[in-house]
């Protein structure tokens, strides 16, 4: 981004010293013999006059017998031009200073219109729009709960890491997966850890990502980070919030939902593009998968949907114990009393009460929290 600044304005001075440098050799170059007008053509009758500029209402010629250059009043007539060209005078006519001065800023002008334009476009469309995580330093041991999620997600490991040997006896991987569940559940971890397992490439995208103020911005991006994942393969293509982008197109809508048709469309044209056995796994969250195009989610593009459910009372005690480290709680608060105390709660629900629970004891100045802390931050986090 400075950089291309940089080579702007670097271009805006070259051309501002262009004009100067022009006027500059205009002015020192100008020096002629000023004649009348009843000299300059009768030099024109006798055949001396080698070439005529005019400019203005001044007339600038130059003679076959001298090197001196001249000058005369221009009488602007209409035939005066056309008689020198019939006498093959050779006859030139210059721009006035207003209109050079105007194409000068027409030209700076379009030079800044286009370097903007130019350095919006790399902004919104640079390559590093997408970043790609080669450690996500997440392992399914950071993942509390989601057993089944990890024993099903095992062989797709392996397919990643051995595509050929699996396509050998006809086994191809998945080339999505998409993961429905409320917000606040793991979703995000789930696949970091997939990846961190698999020891792959992870690039995380948002619906916000492919989000422009410009029109077909959005399609341009999904083909930039379907092209960063093949290059980067084997990976993990992670999309959050896909139910942003994925919904259901309409062809008659606004232009917001044009673009989002557009979007569609490349995601449907990137997910027939490209082979499982290519080593690219596609991970899609969404709250609500009824809410996505029925194109998106049939078989042979997203081929797998899993549930990613709230914690079970087993997954809780696990989050307490994890999120109670380095809090002091009560002995009220013991793993057990808390998961049944948490019914119903999302793993992102459990660790915001549990903190705030440590803070309203702080204010209060006391180091434990208690029972009675833990259903105050329940009250505040809803």
């Amino acid at each position: 981004m400075k950089k291309n600044s940089k080579r702007f304005f670097v271009f805006v001075i070259a051309a501002l010293l262009c004009a100067a440098a022009y006027f500059a050799w205009d002015y020192f170059d100008g020096r002629e013999e000023k004649l009348s007008y009843i000299d300059f053509w009768n030099c024109v009758e006798a055949g001396d006059v080698a070439s005529v500029k005019f400019d203005g209402d001044v007339i600038h010629f130059s003679t076959k017998a001298s090197p001196v250059k001249f000058k005369t009043q221009n009488p602007n007539s209409p035939l005066l031009q056309e008689e020198l060209m019939k006498r093959a005078i050779e006859v030139t006519v210059a721009k006035d200073d207003a209109e050079i001065i105007s194409l000068i800023f027409d030209a700076i002008f379009y030079l800044f219109f286009f370097g903007v334009i130019i350095i919006a476009f790399r902004k919104f469309i640079s390559p590093n729009t997408f970043k790609v995580v080669h450690k996500t330093g997440v392992k399914f041991d950071d993942v509390v709960g989601m057993d089944k999620l990890k024993r099903d997600m095992v062989q797709v490991m392996e397919i990643m890491k051995k595509p050929a040997e699996f396509a050998k006896k006809g086994i191809r991987m998945p080339k999505g997966i998409l993961l429905e569940g409320d917000p606040g559940n793991g979703k995000t971890l789930f696949a970091k850890a997939l990846a961190g397992e698999a020891k792959i490439n992870f690039i995380p995208a948002k619906a916000t990502d492919f989000e422009s103020m410009f029109m077909a911005i959005g399609p341009l991006k999904v083909k930039l980070l379907f092209k960063k994942a093949r290059r980067r393969a084997p990976c993990i293509v992670f999309i959050d919030e896909f139910d942003g982008i994925g919904t259901i197109r309409n062809y008659n809508g606004s232009a917001l939902e044009t673009e989002n048709t557009r979007i569609v469309t490349a995601l449907l044209n990137e997910l027939d593009g490209f082979e499982a056995s290519k080593g690219v796994l596609v991970i899609a969250a969404t709250n609500s998968i009824k809410a996505l195009d029925p194109a998106l989610i049939r078989p042979g593009r997203f081929d797998a949907k899993l549930t990613v459910p709230y914690p079970d009372e087993a997954a809780r005690r696990q989050l307490v114990e994890m999120y109670s480290r380095g809090k002091q709680p009560a002995a009220e608060c013991s793993p057990e009393n808390l998961a049944h105390e948490f019914q119903g709660f999302s793993c992102a629900k459990i660790e915001s009460v549990l903190n705030s629970a440590a803070l309203l004891a702080g204010q209060a100045g006391r180091e434990e929290f208690t029972l009675e802390d833990v259903k105050a931050a329940c009250s505040e986090v809803e």
